[in-house]
């Protein structure tokens, strides 16, 4: 079994620091998908830079994270959401872009991106990484663990979505890795194909069950 695991809506200057304290004890990296709302207040970037300075990914998660870019009307939902995030970032975080949409409780569907939003994807050399596992630690911090174990065998490589945010996964997440190891699980920063559809601008997947094509071009 292999798990790549990924933050999302971070960072929080409280829960994300004990986050980065549990993977450090274990020696694990991960992903963080991060807001720019969050981004642009100096403890924000302060933990982006100790994100990266300690060898995990950092990625664009929207700026807002209110609507799903597919179900965004806006007509400058991508300057809004992705390029504001990102000017925020490339100084913070140099090297790949990498994107995750906003997934409205985790479902993968054709509300993730517009066609405007998978067109700049593409244009701007970004990977897209999408999911296959989201335990809803948010709304049950208690028993999301119980559920993403069990979720674990049900396939070779899981991208589980935890959030860096209170009443989330902080309270469960180091017994939650001493147990999936001692399932067999080992971890990586890889992210199978099946999770990403745009590698480096490259469409390497069908976009259409992930874009909505209602909309602006």
């Amino acid at each position: 079994m292999r798990l790549t695991l990924t933050f999302d809506n971070g960072p929080d200057p409280e829960v994300t620091p004990r986050v980065l304290e549990v993977l450090a004890r274990r020696e694990l990296r991960a992903h963080f998908f991060v807001l720019g709302e969050r981004v642009a207040t100096p403890a924000g970037r302060a933990l982006v830079e100790r994100e990266h300075a300690e060898g995990h990914l950092v990625g664009n998660h929207s700026y807002t994270h209110r609507v799903p870019l597919g179900d965004d009307l806006r007509a400058d939902a991508v300057e809004q959401e992705i390029v504001a995030t990102q000017v925020l970032l490339d100084p913070l975080v140099p090297g790949a872009r990498r994107f995750r949409p906003v997934g409205g409780g985790g479902a993968l569907g054709p509300n993730l991106l517009s066609r405007r939003a998978a067109a700049h994807l593409q244009a701007e050399g970004y990977t897209c990484v999408l999911w296959n596992a989201v335990p809803r630690d948010w709304e049950d911090p208690d028993r999301w663990a119980t559920r993403a174990l069990a979720d674990l065998a049900t396939r070779d490589h899981t991208v589980l979505v935890l959030h860096d945010l209170p009443n989330a996964c902080l309270a469960g997440l180091d017994d939650f890795l001493a147990a999936a190891r001692d399932r067999g699980a080992t971890f990586g920063l890889d992210v199978p194909a099946a999770c990403t559809p745009i590698v480096d601008g490259r469409v390497i997947a069908e976009l259409a069950p992930i874009v909505r094509e209602r909309g602006a071009a």
